[in-house]
């Protein structure tokens, strides 16, 4: 008589599954916050701190290259040094979400919201 009830069990498994995904992202999203890469140029002589949500945390610039000559050489290897912090942050994002929608049983390239 009551035929098809049986899809309600599948959709509470699956609300329960959506609700454990949200907990894990928030988690995750959170360690990604706290988590710190460094970006370096001119071979090491101008390092960033920044979190792989892309917040800048730190700068380490080597005295040897602060000429008022070279202002513009220095402010350039800033903003690389930068540039590359982010792009590692970024890459460690995307990293730790992959391994995530792995864990979860989605498809590879499935893209969770970063």
């Amino acid at each position: 008589m009551l035929k098809g009830l049986g899809g309600i069990g599948d959709m509470a498994k699956m609300m329960k599954a959506a609700q454990e995904m949200q907990g894990k992202m928030a988690e995750l999203q959170e360690e990604m916050a706290r988590t710190v890469v460094v970006g370096e140029s001119g071979g090491g002589l101008v390092k960033a701190r920044a979190t792989c949500k892309g917040e800048v945390t730190g700068l380490d610039i080597d005295p040897s290259i602060l000429v008022a000559s070279e202002k513009e050489v220095v402010e350039d290897l800033i903003i690389a040094a930068i540039k590359d912090a982010q792009v590692k942050g970024h890459a460690r994002n995307v990293a730790e979400m992959q391994k995530m929608t792995q864990a979860l049983g989605l498809p590879a390239d499935f893209k969770l919201p970063i």
